[in-house]
């Protein structure tokens, strides 16, 4: 028997489909030789200080630093992990073969590989290596599984970062806590967090710092145009009436027209962090929600695996993409110009150079049904860039117009799209600009030498301040490592060296604004006082510069590629640590504290003895229903207000029963009759996605345990 682990049900339940095992089983399905199970995330964790050491539960300064001898794992404490891991431990040990169907990427290799080392698997392990969930890609991977020997500098990458954050943010947030907090503070330090933060407090001193100053520039309509002089701006108004006068008492002259015809590329496609972007500038999406959403898509098979951080696709796949955009019938009146033609081989698109374990994001060609709004924007920016990236280039007009007023010279551009090209794909939407793009602007004949009366004025204005953070540009910094780079090919090559990788970055944006260390008003990002005292006590440069945490970041994707040693990442790290212990001990910086009206993230632990741990409390405003499970992994089911019944835990479950479903709001009973016999009655008004009229039906749990109507 061969056991295939996922690492979500809705992805068992469709491979096991794909490969007919299709005997339901407790807790994984089986047929046709195979077995076919999962997991829901992480199982597994590095092990806490304490678990090494009852001396490590303590946070003291003498303790410091914590350094294991060797790295353990755990399970996580959580009864459905516990349950589900019995039935993975079982299966693996009395298979002939493991395939490992996991995530394809370094987190995804991450969660598999400790699974399987706690479950003490000796069989062979292959690995499934898919960039969608595509019937096609599925049965083609099983055509073409690889051994996991050829992941295990994946998995060392993982390890090596898993273990690298674990040792700084451990030992970092106590030495700062204990050292320079008071109260019950917790300062709160990691490898990708704090130079993040960093940049935002950086940006906030800006802005904070910045006095604003009236200015004064000439300006002159002539024919119609508005010119303006080149010269300096003017910091007296005295000065600027006196250049007015001038101005008055010339004739315009044109000195140079210039007009030459070039070309706007077409738009790359998506990586995770572009994508994130765009749908901020667009939606004004978080970069978290933004990625819920593309992971979505990517599970119901409309788009290839979104954790990627590369805009091309490899070359293999040109032979594809006609039948791609074949299939996209929504967007049909955008493809037939593109498939009139044979696809060209762009080396903007294609480049296996460029490509590693994935590609860039692209539509599958499956049809995008019953989709949400957020669900639906989403495919709709990938479903557009994809298709302009094989459009004509724009092509445009520059024109630059060259004038003088006596001696003060004058200038005015514009732009003229002569054919639209790719922007034809975005003729009812806004197409993507480019960082300091103009708007077309269409300028008169002009000729060298004509000249004749025209309008001066003043304008006033005042000098800005640098702009806040949005999370788009926040995404961009933490890409760049804090560089501030508009050039995509040269965004490209400071990948490397970005901090945090595009599937964490919204994570640990988020994690700051948990930890109450930045503050969002409308779409921009500002840090909180807490934060700037944060960043203003940490006075080692190591633990707040982008630049510094992109080599480690560099670091880490050379042990992906088999050209660093994850032991010597580990043993830099294990004396950085060191040394940073031994500076901060002997130093004497300021003491933070937290405003009464800020919530602490967790309180400190004790230093000395423990006392009896007081019992967790409930929930507010939740009820554990009497005698209910979750059906998904057996914990209570807590109600969570007046919007659903959830598992309580949650987070790593992720089963939920809302009130109100398919337009319809469900009944004690019925939600009752849905979790103890998994389905209800027939029930007449259901309301679904894309149907032109209501419908009757049981309203089920599936075997990936998500809601649905059976009719």
């Amino acid at each position: 028997m061969k056991v295939c682990i996922a690492e979500k049900p809705s992805v068992a339940r469709d491979i096991a489909e794909i490969i007919g095992a299709k005997q339901r089983k407790d807790g994984y399905y089986e047929g046709n030789g195979y077995q076919v199970t999962w997991t829901f995330g992480h199982f597994c964790t590095l092990k806490e200080p304490h678990d090494y050491t009852e001396q490590w539960k303590f946070w003291r300064l003498e303790d410091l630093p914590i350094i294991p001898s060797n790295f353990g794992i755990k399970l996580i404490a959580n009864n459905g992990v516990e349950r589900q891991f019995k039935v993975i431990e079982q299966l693996v040990q009395q298979c002939e073969e493991v395939i490992n169907c996991g995530d394809a990427g370094q987190e995804g290799e991450l969660i598999q590989r400790w699974v399987l080392l706690k479950a003490q698997c000796t069989a062979p392990v292959k690995r499934l290596w898919i960039s969608s969930l595509t019937e096609e890609a599925i049965r083609e991977g099983f055509q073409k599984l690889k051994d996991a020997d050829q992941y295990n500098n994946l998995y060392a990458a993982g390890s090596a970062r898993a273990i690298g954050d674990w040792l700084l943010g451990m030992n970092a947030t106590r030495l700062f806590t204990k050292k320079f907090a008071m109260g019950k503070t917790v300062l709160s330090i990691g490898r990708v967090q704090t130079p993040t933060l960093a940049m935002i407090v950086a940006r906030q001193k800006e802005i904070n710092a910045f006095v604003s100053e009236e200015y004064w520039e000439l300006k002159t309509i002539y024919r119609e145009t508005e010119f303006t002089a080149t010269i300096d701006r003017i910091k007296i108004l005295d000065r600027a009436e006196k250049g007015l006068a001038y101005l008055k008492e010339h004739p315009f002259e044109i000195t140079s027209f210039e007009k030459k015809e070039g070309k706007e590329g077409n738009p790359r496609l998506f990586d995770l962090t572009a994508l994130q972007v765009e749908a901020n500038k667009k939606y004004a999406y978080s970069a978290d929600d933004t990625l819920k959403y593309i992971q979505g898509l990517y599970e119901k098979k409309l788009v290839t695996y979104p954790r990627v951080d590369t805009t091309y696709l490899s070359e293999d796949l040109h032979p594809k993409i006609a039948g791609i955009l074949q299939d996209m019938t929504p967007y049909a009146a955008l493809t037939a110009p593109v498939l009139a033609k044979p696809i060209p081989k762009l080396k903007t698109v294609f480049d296996d150079k460029k490509v590693t374990d994935h590609h860039a994001i692209i539509p599958t060609g499956v049809y995008p049904a019953n989709l949400g709004l957020d669900e639906k924007r989403v495919y709709d920016l990938v479903a557009r860039r994809f298709i302009a990236a094989f459009y004509p280039e724009c092509k445009i007009s520059n024109t630059t117009v060259l004038g003088k007023v006596g001696q003060v010279e004058f200038k005015v551009t514009g732009k003229q799209i002569l054919e639209p090209g790719w922007k034809e794909v975005y003729a009812n939407d806004v197409a993507p600009k480019k960082e300091g793009e103009e708007e077309e602007k269409i300028l008169p004949v002009f000729v060298v030498g004509e000249s004749g009366p025209h309008t001066p004025r003043i304008h006033q204005g005042k000098t800005s301040p640098p702009k806040a953070f949005t999370e788009a540009t926040l995404l961009r910094a933490m890409e760049t490592a804090g560089k501030q780079v508009d050039d995509e090919e040269m965004r490209e090559l400071l990948k490397d060296n970005g901090i945090g990788r595009p599937s964490t970055r919204a994570n640990i944006i988020e994690t700051l604004f948990r930890r109450k260390y930045i503050e969002k008003r409308k779409k921009n990002i500002y840090a909180t006082q807490t934060g700037i005292d944060l960043i203003d006590t940490i006075q080692t440069e190591l633990l707040k510069s982008p630049e510094l945490t992109g080599i480690w970041e560099r670091k880490l994707r050379l042990i992906e590629k088999g050209e660093y040693a994850m032991d010597t990442f580990k043993q830099e790290l294990i004396q950085m640590v060191i040394d940073l212990t031994k500076e901060v001990k002997t130093a004497n910086y300021k003491v933070i504290t937290i405003a009464p009206d800020q919530p602490v993230e967790k309180e400190k632990e004790k230093e000395e003895k423990p006392k009896k741990e007081a019992k967790p409390k409930e929930p507010k405003k939740a009820v554990v229903i009497e005698e209910q499970q979750c059906p998904k992994c057996k914990a209570h089911l807590l109600k969570k207000g007046n919007t659903a019944y959830g598992c309580a835990n949650f987070k790593v479950c992720g089963f939920k029963v809302p009130f109100e479903v398919f337009g319809k709001k469900l009944t004690d009973k019925q939600i009752s009759d849905l979790l103890t016999k998994g389905k209800t009655g027939k029930i007449k008004g259901w309301k679904l996605t894309g149907a032109d009229s209501e419908t009757e039906g049981k309203l089920i749990l599936n075997a990936a345990f998500e809601l649905a109507i059976e009719q």
